[in-house]
Parts: C-alpha cells; sequence; structure tokens
C-alpha cells in the first residue's frame, strides 16, 4: 500500500481537487482546482494532436448494436460495455471512438488526395469494471480517452506510424518522466480478420521499431482483437511502470464498415486505419502524475501555483490588486486572507503552493513583493515579480516550444 503522501486519492482529498460518490461508482466529480488541472492536460493533448496534423472531432454517446457488431466489440468485448434496451433495438452506451470516425471518415468519401486523414477526439467513454476493480482515477467506468485515428493508404502507413512514435517519448518527457520504455504486442488467441492481414501488420510495426532504434520488449498474444499494437511504458518517481500510449494498426474495422477512398486511377480501396492515444485516459495519466510528483508538484502543474498572502489587512487591496495581475496572465492564484500571518503560510504550504506571494507595509510602499520559493526567496518590484511568475508557471507544451514535435 503506497504512503499517504503519495497516494493520488489522499493528495487529491488534501488539496480539494476531485471526490467519488458510492451513487456514481468509477466516475468523478471534480472540483474547481481538480478541473483546472484536468483542463491543463487536456490542452497539452489537443497540442500534440495539433502539431501533428489532426482535426478534433465530436461522436455521438450511444450507439446501436449493429455498429458494435460491425466494430467487433459486440463480440469480443461484450462484457465491458453498459448496454441499453429501448426503442425497439439494443444499443450500447460506446466504450471507444472508432466507429464514430469511421462513420465521418466514411462521410467524406476521400480521394487519395485527402489522405492521410487524422481525426482526434477527446471522447468521453464507459466500460463497465468490475467493482472491486475501481480505484481512484486509475480505473474508472467513466473517463476521457485522447482518441485518434488516422486513415491512410498502405504505402504510407508506415511514415504515419514512425512520426506518431518519434513524438510520444517528447510529450511525456514534458511531463517529468524520464524513464520510457516501449512494447510491441503481437496477435491474441481470439481475433478478427485473417493470418495474411496480421502477417502485413506486424511486419509494418517490426519495421518501425527497428527504424527507431531503441531497446523494446515484445508481448506475444497481447495485441487487440483487431490489429498489433506498440505501447508506451512510463516509470514514475517510485519505481513503478504505467502503460499509457499506443498505437494500433487494423486491417479489419475498414472493411467491416465499407470505409473506402478512391485512389489515382479511380479505383475505391479500403484504407489502413491506425488507432493511436497519448494518454490512454487523461484521468488515469492525471492520477499517474499526481503520484508522480506528489508533494513538490512544478508551479506549471500545482493546482494552486502562487499563494497571495497579505502581512494584515492594510495590504489587502495590494493582494487583490496582485492576484488579478497573475489571473490575468492565466495563473492559478488564491489569495489567503483570514487566520493569523502562520496559518495562512501554512494553508499555503499545505496546498503545495510553490510560490507564496507575501505583501507587508514594506513591499506596498516600494510597489514591490516577496517571493518565497521551494528553495529561497527576492523581493522584486510587482511588474518584475509578474514577469518572473509568469516564467516559472509557463507549461513546457508553450506553442512554440521544442517538447511537441509537428509531424514532418
Amino acid at each position: 500500500m503506497l504512503p499517504s503522501e503519495v497516494d493520488h486519492r489522499s493528495i487529491a482529498q488534501r488539496l480539494d481537487l476531485l471526490h467519488f460518490r458510492d451513487e456514481a461508482p468509477g466516475m468523478v466529480f471534480w472540483h474547481p482546482r481538480g478541473l483546472a488541472l484536468y483542463r491543463l492536460l487536456e490542452a497539452a493533448v489537443r497540442e500534440q494532436a495539433r502539431a501533428q496534423g489532426y482535426r478534433e472531432v465530436r461522436t455521438p454517446q450511444i450507439l446501436r448494436r449493429p455498429v458494435w457488431e460491425a466494430s467487433g466489440h459486440w463480440e469480443h468485448f461484450a462484457g465491458g460495455m453498459f448496454k441499453i434496451a429501448g426503442d425497439g433495438e439494443e444499443a450500447a452506451v460506446k466504450p471507444v471512438s472508432c466507429p464514430g470516425h469511421l462513420y465521418i471518415a466514411g462521410r467524406r468519401s476521400p480521394s487519395y488526395r485527402e489522405l492521410p486523414l487524422r481525426l482526434s477526439e477527446l471522447g468521453v467513454i464507459h466500460r463497465d469494471e468490475p467493482g472491486g476493480t475501481l480505484h481512484g482515477l486509475l480505473r474508472l467506468r467513466q473517463f476521457t480517452q485522447d482518441d485518434g485515428h488516422i486513415f491512410c493508404e498502405p504505402h504510407d502507413a508506415e511514415a504515419e506510424l514512425l512520426a506518431f512514435c518519434e513524438a510520444v517519448p517528447a510529450f511525456y518527457r514534458a511531463f517529468g518522466f524520464s524513464e520510457i520504455t516501449l512494447a510491441l504486442s503481437t496477435r491474441p488467441a481470439e481475433r478478427a480478420g485473417d493470418d495474411a492481414g496480421w502477417d502485413h501488420a506486424e511486419a509494418a510495426l517490426e519495421s518501425v521499431v527497428q527504424k527507431l532504434g531503441g531497446a523494446f520488449t515484445r508481448q506475444p498474444g497481447q495485441g487487440a482483437f483487431y490489429g498489433p499494437k506498440l505501447e508506451w511504458a512510463v516509470r514514475d518517481r517510485q519505481g513503478r511502470p504505467w502503460q499509457c500510449g499506443t498505437i494500433q494498426f487494423d486491417l479489419v474495422m475498414p472493411k467491416r464498415f465499407d470505409l473506402r477512398y478512391v485512389d489515382a486511377q479511380g479505383v475505391r480501396h479500403h484504407p489502413v486505419m491506425l488507432h493511436r492515444a497519448v494518454c490512454g485516459s487523461l484521468e488515469r495519466f492525471l492520477g499517474i502524475l499526481l503520484e508522480h510528483h506528489a508533494a513538490a508538484p512544478p508551479p506549471w502543474w500545482a493546482p494552486v501555483q502562487i499563494a497571495v498572502v497579505p502581512i494584515g489587512e492594510a495590504q489587502l487591496g495590494a493582494a487583490r490588486s496582485l492576484q488579478a495581475a497573475l489571473e490575468a496572465n492565466d495563473l492559478r492564484v488564491e489569495p489567503f486572507v483570514d487566520e493569523t500571518l502562520a496559518k495562512r503560510i501554512a494553508l499555503a504550504h499545505a496546498l503545495q503552493a510553490p510560490v507564496v506571494a507575501i505583501l507587508g507595509p514594506r513591499e506596498v510602499a516600494e510597489g514591490a513583493v516577496t517571493l518565497r520559493f521551494r528553495d529561497g526567496q527576492q523581493t522584486l518590484p510587482l511588474a518584475a515579480a509578474v514577469d518572473q511568475l509568469v516564467g516559472r508557471c509557463r507549461v513546457p507544451w508553450a506553442s512554440g516550444g521544442s517538447t511537441m514535435l509537428r509531424h514532418n
């Protein structure tokens, strides 16, 4: 059992990020501070997708049984779906976004000139996980998947695979993970499609991992029922590996949904479909991050980035002005104005604020503020302090930065 100081459930309770209730097992009630972190992760995922040329879409939550029969989920994933009876035909709440993306791609009737077509969705999905397996943010029944699909001609598949694979480690490093491993998962015993298709898909993934040049492990029989996959795992500060990202090579679903494109000769073909995700589940990735950074989150990740603490009543106005200036720069700020000064500072530290901005009579008279960091403190003019805090709290994937790789 993890000690409470690094268990994400204890951290979430201590920082007032979220809670769970028996009335909604495996589903999250997000509080303002927790939702701020969730939105931060969403922004990173969107930036990663945008940089690689994806177009964001949104698809329905409930689809009728024939859709899931066509995708293979009704046969291969029946126990994991929430099924609905009504309107004369069975349906299910979506456990994945794949069919919706197939329908969107099909409506376009793309020509080869429009391929590769890259679609992404922050899709809310539901999976009927057994009650005994639910575990905070790490195992939920409702969560958001950073789902994405690439539809391409067969001769472009390897380049698309390689581009995605080269970008994934940079995303994890931006969040503070330095140990990243890669695995190749091959055909399971229960699968769709024919052996020739599986041979082709596995050969493509094998070629990509060889070109990447790093170490990888093989996971025989661990592929999805529709295709083999590559999977990334990150190791946290407690030494535990967490499987997160994946890309899967699928020759099955485009045929089952009769998705076709028109080639240069006017002939209609089924495209290759690549399923990809960087986080897998945003909620789970957020839980991993909480445990990875534990009591010392970096300034860009802290739920409360700056705690503004006036020494006395006379400095309340200055504190509110500083708070407004920081919030105008999209920083997460909370004022601490009740209790004694010692209590205010203690509360700020309890919320793991990496910066405490102290305003006393001297600071107000000089138009300055004292910034107390984890490793020291300094007094700066207000404008300079705001500039420094904006720089310290800047997210690693800020537009124009080097951590999010663009698609070539």
